[in-house]
Order: C-alpha cells, then sequence, then structure tokens
C-alpha cells in the first residue's frame, strides 16, 4: 500500500538561527542582571562585617569556599582540560589575578576608609572604564551603546546623590577612594579579558582554574593577615555572611557574568551592571522597609532605558 502521509514541512534554514540569536540577545543581559543582582546583596552583607573580619581574609575565605562549591562541577573537567590550562597558564594567570586576587580585595580594604556614597558613584564608574578596555581590546562601540551607556550613567548618579549636584561638588576623597578607582579598573580589564578565554575550556571548568590560581596569588596576604591581624570569631553572622558571598556572589554571580561577557561582550553585560543601585533600592525595600521615593522611581526609569538601549542589537 503507497505511503498517503504527508511529508513534513521543512522549517526555513534561518528560522532556528535566527531563534538562537534572539535566545542570545536577551540571554546575556539577563545573566548579567541576575549576576548584579547578586552582587548588590554581597556589597550590603560586606559592610555589615566590614568590622568583623578583615579584608584580605573576607576575600580568602570566599574564593576558598567558591572553589569547594565549584569542585565535584568542575574537577574532571579541569583534569580534562588540564594541558589547555597549562597552555593558557599565563592568560589565565592575568584574570585570575585582576577578578579574584585583587578585585574584591581591594574593594574591601576601601569600605574601611571611605563613604559609602564615594564606593557607588566611583563604581558607577566601571561600565564606562569596561567599554573602554572592550573598546581597545577590538570590541565595537555602537552609537545606540554608547547613548544607552550615556543615560543610564546619568540616571545612576541621580539615584545615588538623590539628584543633589551639590553632592557631587561636596565630595570628600580619602584613601578608600583610591582603593576603589583601583577596584574599578580591575574589574573593568577582567571582564575585557574574558572575550580572550580559550572556547574549548567550559565555563565552569574556566571559572574554576581562575579562582584556584587567584586562591594560590591571595594566600601570602592571608598568611600575612593572619599572623599581623589575628584571625576573626566564628560566629552565625560572620559564617552565614561568608557562606553567601562564597557560595551566591563568588560561585554562582561569577559564572552568570563569565557567560554573560561570552555571550553579548563586555560593554553590554557592563552596561546592565549599572542596574546594582537600583536592586540595592529593592533589597532595602524589602529587607529593611526603607521607602522608595518618585525620584528613585524616575531614576530607575532612566537607568532602565538606558539599559534596555545598550541591549539592542542595532
Amino acid at each position: 500500500m503507497p505511503n498517503t502521509e504527508l511529508p513534513s514541512p521543512r522549517r526555513p534554514a534561518g528560522t532556528a538561527a535566527s531563534g538562537a540569536l534572539r535566545l542570545t540577545v536577551w540571554a546575556g543581559p539577563v545573566l548579567a542582571g541576575a549576576a548584579t543582582l547578586i552582587w548588590s546583596g554581597n556589597f550590603v552583607i560586606a559592610r555589615a562585617v566590614s568590622g568583623e573580619i578583615p579584608p584580605v581574609q573576607t576575600a580568602f575565605w570566599r574564593w576558598l569556599i567558591a572553589l569547594a562549591v565549584l569542585a565535584p562541577f568542575a574537577a574532571r573537567g579541569l583534569w580534562r582540560h588540564r594541558h589547555t590550562i597549562r597552555r593558557h597558564a599565563r592568560y589565565i594567570a592575568l584574570v585570575s589575578l585582576l577578578g579574584v586576587t585583587l578585585f574584591n580585595t581591594l574593594i574591601y580594604v576601601a569600605g574601611q576608609t571611605t563613604s559609602a556614597t564615594n564606593l557607588a558613584l566611583i563604581a558607577a564608574a566601571s561600565p564606562v572604564a569596561i567599554a573602554v578596555f572592550a573598546a581597545v581590546g577590538g570590541e565595537r562601540l555602537s552609537p545606540p551603546r554608547v547613548t544607552g551607556m550615556a543615560v543610564a550613567l546619568v540616571g545612576v548618579v541621580a539615584l545615588i546623590t538623590k539628584g543633589d549636584v551639590g553632592v557631587l561638588l561636596s565630595m570628600d576623597f580619602a584613601v578608600g577612594d583610591l582603593w576603589m578607582v583601583a577596584a574599578m579598573f580591575t574589574f573593568a580589564a577582567y571582564s575585557a579579558l574574558l572575550r580572550r578565554k580559550p572556547p574549548e575550556v567550559p565555563a565552569v571548568v574556566f571559572l574554576a582554574a581562575t579562582v584556584l590560581f587567584g586562591l594560590v596569588m591571595l594566600l601570602p596576604a592571608q598568611i600575612v593577615s593572619v599572623s599581623v591581624e589575628g584571625g576573626f570569631a566564628p560566629t552565625t553572622g560572620t559564617l552565614s555572611a561568608l557562606a553567601y558571598i562564597g557560595v551566591a556572589s563568588s560561585a554562582l554571580a561569577f559564572f552568570l557574568w563569565n557567560k554573560a561577557v561570552e555571550l553579548i561582550g563586555a560593554t553590554r553585560a557592563g552596561v546592565v551592571y549599572y542596574l546594582q543601585p537600583v536592586c540595592v533600592a529593592v533589597l532595602a525595600y524589602l529587607t529593611i522597609a526603607e521607602p522608595i521615593t518618585v525620584a528613585q522611581v524616575a531614576c530607575t526609569a532612566l537607568i532602565l532605558a538606558g539599559v534596555a538601549l545598550s541591549s539592542t542589537r542595532k
């Protein structure tokens, strides 16, 4: 008996590619936004324990916890890709130095001698620095992307200063501001360098390798800190804080951020980083019932508009 079934319609060749492109276009900003949201909680917790745990020890323990979390998922991959990791050892060491050893350590040091407002304003320049480093590395900056970055920057500065230009004019600079500027450039260079990640190394394996390299470079500073400053008293508060910044802010958030940069580039991921003060305001509202004003809503709309403009493909 002849086959009377009609042939299934063939999907146009460009449909699958177009769908994958749309997914990539929006998956990147979503991943970067998730990382930014997690890091917002990190800043709140880090300030809470800044007087209980020395900065270097905070950084060391957070990354040691992160490595323990990543180990079950990355151990086999580290062994399987050991030759590739050895071949790219200089690059991985540089990325590890910037993103693991220095970045958060510098922020913790900065927070001891400067105000939260100064930290936030300096951090607001991070996406601009990321764009500059990315452009030097060959990433193209389109006019909509630059415009969106400028719009979001205005919104962030207005949100932090509450629309008062006098806050900018009356800023008192301290030593901690220099540490924060160093942290900003460190994170920008780290993000720009992620585009050169060896493509054959899976994301979780690459992250585990950078954490391992970074911990080795951080170990001498940890030994000096414990010898000079002493250890810290483990309490429910300090252990909970370390668990959060180790698991969420280190292992999870850096994995999401690295993947976002891989998908959409450092510049577009950097603009999403502007959402951090918005996330902090929302978290403050949800956790300590801090009221949200009309001005904050307007600034948030401005930031979201800038992020959306920079996230467009054309």
